[in-house]
C-alpha cells in the first residue's frame, strides 16, 4: 500500500492589504454616498443619475477614455459659453502612481444640477406610454361618437393647414435641437434631462402626424398632406420656419435650449398652442384638437420648462460667473426676443381664419409676453426691450 505524498502549496495568507478588506464608517451602508445628495436623502433618480457620465477632474485616474479627432476627449467644458464654478480648472495631472485623486466631489458647479422632474429612463417611458394610451382613448371615443362630422367647414381646413404645420416645429426642434444638445451637455444630470425634452417633442410630432392620418379617414375631404405647403410656403407660417432652422443650427448646446424654452416656446409655442388652438377649437365644433395639443402644451409648460428654469437659475447666481453668465443670457435674450417676437406676429393671419374667433391676437400676445417676462425676471435676467416691438 502506498501513501500520497503531501504536496507542497503555498497557502494564502490573509493581511487584511486585499482590496475591500479595510473597513471604512459606512461599509455596511446599503446606499453609496460618492455624491452629496440634493436634500437630506439621496432619492431614486440620484442614484440612477449622478455621475453616470465620467469625469477626469473626479476620479479618471488615465484621463478620458475616448477621444475626438481635433484632440478633445470626453464631454468638453467649451461647448457652451456658459461657466459654472470650477469650470476653469485645469484637469489634474496624471502619473505613476497618482491613482484617482483630483478635486473634491463637484469638482465644478455643473454637477450641482438636478432636474426637479426626477427624469430618468423608467420614468419617461411610463409618462410617454400613460400620454400615448391617453390621446388614443380620446381619438377612439371621438370617432365611436361620430364626433368629428360636427366640425365647421373652415375648421378642418385651420387644422389640416396649420395644426399639421406644428409637427414641423416638434419634429425640427427634439430631433435636431435637443437630441443634439443631449450629446453636448456636461454632466449625465444634463443630458438626461435634455434627452427626455427630445423625446416629448418627437412623441408630440407623433402624435399629431397619426392624428392627421386619422382624421384622413374620418373626415370627408380632409388632405392630410395640406400641412406641407403651409409649412413651405404660408407667409404666416414663414417666421416661424426660419426662427426654428435657426435654432437647430444653434451650436453651442445651452445657447439652444435657452432660446427655445425660454424665448420660442412661451412667445411662439403657448401662444399658437394655448391661445390660439385650444381656445377656439371648442368653439368650432372639435373637442378632440384640444387634448392632443394639450398634451404638448403640458408637457413644456409642467416638466420642460422646469428643469430649464433650475439649469439657467444655477448659472445666473453661480459663485464664480454669475456675472458673465448673466450678460451672455442677456445678450441671447435680446438676439432671440427680436427674432421670435417677429415669427409670432407673422402668424396673426391665422387668428381669422376659424369661423368663431378666439380672443383679439393682440391680447393673445400680452398674455404670452407677460408670461415671457416672467420666466426672465425668475432666471435674475432683464426683460429685453425688443419685446416691446
Amino acid at each position: 500500500m502506498t501513501t500520497a505524498t503531501e504536496r507542497s502549496v503555498p497557502k494564502p495568507v490573509f493581511t487584511d492589504a486585499e482590496a475591500g478588506a479595510k473597513e471604512f464608517p459606512d461599509s455596511n451602508a446599503r446606499r453609496f454616498n460618492y455624491f452629496t445628495p440634493q436634500k437630506r436623502k439621496q432619492t431614486h433618480y440620484e442614484d440612477v443619475t449622478v455621475e453616470v457620465q465620467p469625469d477626469p477632474r473626479h476620479y479618471l485616474a488615465q484621463g478620458w477614455l475616448y477621444g475626438f479627432s481635433d484632440g478633445k476627449g470626453g464631454y468638453p467644458l467649451d461647448w457652451t459659453v456658459l461657466k459654472a464654478w470650477g469650470s476653469d480648472r485645469p484637469e489634474p495631472e496624471r502619473g505613476p502612481g497618482t491613482g484617482g485623486k483630483g478635486y473634491e466631489w463637484p469638482a465644478h458647479g455643473w454637477h450641482e444640477f438636478r432636474d426637479p422632474n426626477e427624469e430618468w429612463e423608467l420614468s419617461l417611458y411610463r409618462y410617454n406610454a400613460n400620454v400615448v394610451r391617453q390621446l388614443q382613448a380620446n381619438v377612439d371615443a371621438a370617432k365611436q361618437a361620430k364626433a368629428f362630422g360636427q366640425w365647421n367647414p373652415n375648421w378642418v381646413r385651420f387644422v389640416q393647414q396649420n395644426v399639421g404645420a406644428w409637427m414641423h416645429v416638434d419634429h425640427g426642434l427634439g430631433l435636431y435641437l435637443f437630441a443634439n444638445a443631449n450629446r453636448r451637455g456636461p454632466t449625465n444630470m444634463h443630458n438626461t434631462a435634455i434627452a427626455v425634452n427630445s423625446m416629448h417633442l418627437i412623441r408630440a410630432a407623433q402624435d399629431l402626424a397619426l392624428y392627421q392620418l386619422t382624421l384622413s379617414e374620418e373626415v370627408e375631404g380632409f388632405d392630410g398632406s395640406a400641412h406641407l405647403e403651409t409649412w413651405n410656403s404660408d407667409p404666416a407660417w414663414q417666421g416661424v420656419r426660419e426662427t426654428a432652422e435657426r435654432l437647430t443650427a444653434t451650436d453651442d448646446w445651452a445657447e439652444a435650449i435657452f432660446a427655445a424654452n425660454v424665448v420660442f416656446q412661451p412667445l411662439v409655442g403657448e401662444l399658437f398652442r394655448s391661445q390660439l388652438v385650444m381656445q377656439v377649437a371648442p368653439r368650432n365644433g372639435d373637442f378632440v384638437t384640444p387634448t392632443v395639443v394639450g398634451a404638448e402644451e403640458f408637457d413644456f409648460a409642467e416638466r420642460d420648462l422646469r428643469y430649464t428654469k433650475a439649469i439657467f437659475e444655477l448659472l445666473s447666481n453661480d459663485r464664480e460667473f454669475a456675472e458673465h453668465n448673466s450678460r451672455t443670457m442677456n445678450t441671447w435674450l435680446a438676439d432671440w426676443t427680436g427674432q421670435t417676437i417677429a415669427a409670432a406676429r407673422a402668424m396673426q393671419p391665422l387668428w381669422s381664419q376659424p369661423d368663431s374667433k378666439p380672443v383679439r391676437f393682440e391680447d393673445a400676445l400680452d398674455r404670452v409676453k407677460s408670461r415671457f417676462a416672467g420666466i426672465v425676471e425668475e432666471l435674475s435676467l432683464d426683460v429685453p426691450k425688443e419685446l416691446e416691438r
